[in-house]
């Protein structure tokens, strides 16, 4: 099968994601700077999401873009990240609307570490695909990024019951990890 149609649902459904985060901000009661203040968690919440999701789709393409053909393995692991994904607006809302109390920031990074988990699994279904000699299974080689990334995740989830700035920390760490494109990627389609 082709992957034209895989490609272009996650796509429409990582602007959808997008576009419920930004509808989920209400504007506030009142007409000065003071009003907005009280924003600022909410704001602070959905510009990490904007910016975790804008990861998730610029990889996901870079990943995609590997991909010769698809099976069900890979569109049912595809399924999978963009169920995750998904979830982000929920979480970011409640996060800022609750001003980064310890429940809200936990369960963010638990869902930012079960996406992170589905993007690994959809690697692998991609590889398994392919082959271990494909331009992905070169680029991606141990997956040191992918795996330091959920390990932070993960660290992330207990440390925000003690303080959720340090959860919160951690999660921000992984976006600035990300926040260039994989160029393992780029490096290995560019040699191709």
């Amino acid at each position: 099968m082709g992957k034209g149609r895989l490609e272009a649902f996650s796509d429409g459904v990582l602007a959808i994601i997008i576009t419920i985060m930004v509808l989920d901000l209400k504007a506030p009661v009142g007409t000065d700077l003071a009003a907005l203040k009280t924003m600022i968690p909410t704001f602070i919440s959905y510009v990490l999401s904007f910016i975790f999701v804008g990861i998730y789709w610029n990889n996901h393409h870079h990943l995609i873009h590997t991909v010769k053909t698809v099976n069900g393995s890979i569109l049912w692991a595809n399924l999978h990240l963009l169920f995750w994904l998904s979830l982000i607006p929920f979480f970011t809302r409640w996060m800022g609307d609750n001003g980064f109390t310890p429940v809200p920031v936990a369960l963010y990074g638990v869902i930012l570490l079960f996406a992170g988990i589905a993007f690994s699994i959809l690697v692998h279904a991609i590889i398994a695909h392919h082959g271990k000699d494909s331009a992905l299974a070169h680029a991606i080689g141990k997956d040191g990024k992918g795996n330091v990334s959920i390990a932070l995740y993960a660290a992330g989830i207990p440390l925000s019951f003690v303080n959720p700035a340090l959860g919160y920390s951690l999660y921000v760490l992984v976006a600035l990890i990300w926040f260039v494109p994989d160029q393992r990627i780029e490096r290995e389609i560019g040699g191709a």
